[in-house]
């Protein structure tokens, strides 16, 4: 059976419906602003759009929390890639003696890339660790604590107590530069 999408709305919200093999009704808000449905096939459309009626203030508070990001990251021109690279690249490599004992192999692989909905990520497959391009605006503190927070998954690949206890013991102050980043802040 293939995908059916249909647009629609719901108290006020414009909304993507895409019926699937799922269990629950699941409402989403993307970054652009749009919001998508994924629904069960046999579920009755008004159960649908009496759900998504009843969720528009939250979806209107999302939206509005995407477009201040939006209008906040063109305020602020993204960074050469090659200075962002070369800059995450150097971080990396003062952290790894704190970790190259504990992690067999070489030091994984720096990237740097736009991505809009994190500041980084580990790949334990293929040692990678990528950072958001707009990453290189932020505060150094906040930096650092990105570059951490994914060498840390080379030890702990989930978000564990023991993760967080691993960040916390390189970076005690690591939630006021975590905060850094949800305030927007740019050097």
């Amino acid at each position: 059976m293939g995908l059916q999408q249909q647009q629609r709305c719901s108290g006020g919200i414009t909304f993507t419906l895409t019926r699937r093999r799922v269990k629950n009704l699941n409402l989403r808000v993307r970054a652009d602003g749009s919001v998508a449905v994924s629904a069960p096939s046999a579920m009755p459309l008004r159960e649908i759009d009496a759900f998504v009626a009843s969720q528009a203030a939250w979806v209107t508070h999302a939206q509005e929390k995407f477009a201040r990001r939006r209008a906040a990251e063109a305020a602020v021109p993204l960074p050469a890639r090659e200075e962002a690279l070369a800059g995450m690249q150097a971080l990396c490599r003062a952290w790894w003696p704190y970790f190259e004992g504990r992690c067999p192999g070489p030091m994984p692989a720096v990237r740097v890339r736009d991505m809009h909905t994190r500041w980084g990520s580990c790949s334990l497959r293929t040692r990678t660790v990528c950072f958001a391009l707009r990453l290189w605006t932020m505060p150094p503190a906040a930096r650092e604590y990105v570059a951490v927070h994914e060498l840390c998954h080379l030890l702990h690949p989930d978000h564990s107590p023991a993760f967080w206890a691993e960040v916390a013991r390189l970076l005690p102050d690591y939630a006021a530069r975590r905060a850094l980043l949800r305030t927007g802040e740019t050097r």
